[in-house]
């Protein structure tokens, strides 16, 4: 087997955890804290026969990388392990695999999933476990999935449960929680460490040796100026005023300034205002502006090509939906100004000159040699996209043998990864054949920063924990530099707060935990009381839900069921799109893409459940919904203000019998 080689600051962490007690490790990005895991892992198996270890990770592709760099090198040999993410089988027999491995590696939701899951072969109880790790476990807050584990473990050892595992969490920082004050942030870690039932331990004694291994990152920031001249945005702004002219909101509802951030936060209050008082015209027109806004934020971000094409794309789903003045209004104010703006956008003179500063960034270390390698971090998937395009095509990016690729989220939608992709581009990065990773904040924790020569945080306002997990030289404009100035001194505050944390007397200390769990319990049963009286505010017969782009009605509150919607005169409402590539689950299966058939907004996408009912799956953040107190929304099913009824195949096939009889 191979030798596990800590060093000495590591072994210092986990002398605790070798005694049976609950910790967090607190490492830096770098210092290894999961190997100290692993050497954890490996002694509790060894003086534990029968134990049971999971694993668990935030990232999907972290599962991957633990158990092939980490668990499986240095216990495969010696024990059963198991990687299980939502791509593999393994996922639908959980409480099989567990019974079968000594150690399991899983993102947290897969646990959670198998908690609640009371079928035979996929329920778990933490009791089954004896030893707990929880990466990144920081995320250990408010209604996380590793909270809502942890929440569960808390509850089960304040009513006196024993039979619990041993707590390992892990983390590069766990932040400030957005404090400010020292006190705010000792009250943080505290809460963090009630959340884990652990105690916080660092590297003193070694404290030296884990500097020297891992050193402060050298950090840049480059500021540039913004572009002289903008007449692409200028004119973005001006058709954003004309549509402002025809809404007249009045002198009580002032504008932000347009290619902001607050502004897009406006927009979107307004928008709900515009669907509340069934007022389309402002509902409309503020959807319209977002998308101005937008462009004029990717135009500030990227090229204005990339602004202009985001535009282009909109309305191009758009001439077969209008329906109203204010339609025809919001797409003939495109159409009169397209040819003017694809003329600017394309005019080199103008460019944006952060894009001219990238490039000789990325030239500056990657012309060093074939060895370099580095991370480009983005804030939207959009943007990684565009910042991809930029650099696949300038031939100069290529001569220096640029091989680059986007990294971002898993999830349904053109922009989104698949797993197995996301796997493949970390495994492609790691190899060498690729070099630049293009990402969202997917990668800013778990990927192993230290490995580049580069990481360039373009254009981004972080919070202190991406600084940490992230660092590396960064170019920045002025606000941006700002934060990262901050950010700096929020990770001393952390420090100064661990340290007041760790200097407490034991007893107090577990006072102050005792008393934060219990709360945070009783909170817990509160608001699980409220959602409980909260959804069944109102009879679902009773509640009508409209098309939230047109305000048609199409269903009521007792046509829908937990999995889909029923009612057969339903189809008649929506329109079928493309079929997108989607993976498969156990009894369904995703069709196309579903949207009103009156204005094309997009509801959700159909299903084929049990190989038999074709159904529509419905996002109610799509619909508004009248009921007897008036119009509301809702973001996800879980917050409507009725009771979802279950779903009823057996009723189904039946009435689908008779209907065919007929």
């Amino acid at each position: 087997m191979a030798d596990f080689g800590l060093y000495e600051y590591q072994e210092e962490v986990v002398q605790r955890a070798l005694r049976g007690e609950n910790i967090i490790i607190w490492l830096p990005t770098g210092g290894g804290k999961t190997r100290a895991a692993v050497y954890v892992a490996k002694k509790h198996l060894e003086n534990n026969p029968g134990a049971k270890v999971p694993v668990l990770v935030n990232k999907v592709h972290l599962v991957e990388q633990h158990y092939n760099k980490e668990f499986k090198p240095y216990l495969g040999w010696d024990y059963s392990l198991v990687p299980i993410s939502g791509d593999c089988d393994q996922k639908d027999f959980f409480g099989c695999e567990v019974k079968n491995s000594d150690l399991v590696i899983c993102t947290a939701q897969i646990l959670e999933n198998a908690l609640t899951n009371q079928e035979e072969g996929k329920h778990v109880e933490l009791s089954q476990f004896t030893l707990l790790i929880i990466d990144e476990c920081h995320h250990t807050h408010k209604e996380g999935v590793y909270n809502k584990i942890m929440g569960r473990y808390v509850a089960q050892k304040l009513k006196g449960e024993r039979r619990l595992p041993q707590i390992l969490g892990l983390t590069a920082f766990p932040g400030t929680g957005g404090a400010k004050s020292i006190k705010g942030a000792v009250d943080h870690v505290l809460q963090i460490c009630a959340n884990l039932d652990s105690v916080i331990v660092s590297s003193k004694v070694y404290a030296p040796e884990l500097k020297k291994k891992v050193p402060r990152p050298r950090k840049r920031f480059d500021i540039v100026d913004r572009r002289p001249q903008d007449p692409f945005g200028d004119h973005l702004k001006f058709m954003m005023q004309f549509i402002h002219d025809f809404m007249a909101l009045g002198p009580d509802l002032p504008v932000k300034e347009f290619g902001t951030q607050e502004y897009e936060a406006e927009v979107v209050i307004l928008e709900k205002k515009g669907v509340t008082d069934r007022n389309r015209l402002l509902a409309q027109c503020v959807l319209h502006l977002r998308q101005y806004n937008n462009a004029l934020l990717i135009n500030d971000t990227v090229r204005m090509v990339d602004a202009f094409r985001v535009l282009e794309s909109y309305y191009s789903t758009k001439t077969s939906t209008a329906t109203d003045g204010t339609d025809f209004f919001l797409l003939g104010l495109y159409q009169e100004n397209e040819v003017e703006l694809r003329k600017l956008a394309g005019d080199a003179r103008f460019e944006n000159p952060k894009m001219r500063k990238l490039q000789n960034t990325l030239l500056e270390q990657f012309d060093q040699g074939e060895h370099s390698r580095g991370i480009l971090f983005s804030k939207t998937r959009k943007s990684t996209h565009c910042l991809y395009d930029w650099v696949s095509n300038i031939p100069a990016l290529q001569r220096a043998g640029i091989r680059a690729a986007i990294l971002t989220g898993t999830g349904n939608g053109t922009n989104y990864m698949t797993q197995n992709e996301q796997k493949d581009t970390i495994r492609n990065f790691r190899l060498g054949s690729l070099n630049l990773l293009i990402s969202t904040s997917v990668a800013e924790e778990g990927l192993d920063i230290p490995e580049c020569n580069l990481v360039v945080r373009y254009g981004l306002l972080t919070n202190e924990i991406a600084q940490q997990q992230a660092s590396g030289r960064a170019r920045a404009g002025g606000r941006e530099v700002r934060r990262e100035l901050l950010n700096e001194c929020l990770e001393d505050l952390t420090g100064r707060a661990i340290g007041e944390v760790q200097r407490m007397e034991p007893r107090e200390f577990q006072m102050k935990i005792t008393d934060l769990q219990t709360e945070a319990m009783l909170t817990r049963q509160l608001a699980e009381q409220l959602k409980i009286k909260k959804r069944s505010r109102f009879s679902a017969a009773t509640v009508q839900l409209s098309c939230r782009g047109c305000f048609l009605p199409v269903a009521f509150g007792n046509d829908i069921k937990v999995i889909e919607n029923i009612n057969p005169d339903f189809e008649k409402y929506y329109k079928t799109g493309e079929q997108t590539p989607l993976k498969t689950f156990e009894d369904w299966e995703p069709g196309r893409v579903i949207s009103c058939a009156a204005c094309g907004k997009q509801w959700g996408r159909e299903m084929v459940y049990k190989e038999i009912a074709l159904l529509p799956i419905l996002a109610i953040e799509n619909f508004a919904m009248e009921t007897p107190e008036g119009r509301k929304l809702a973001n996800k099913w879980k917050k409507v203000e009725f009771t979802v009824e279950e779903f009823n195949f057996s009723m189904y096939c039946q009435n689908k019998f008779l209907n065919m009889l007929d």
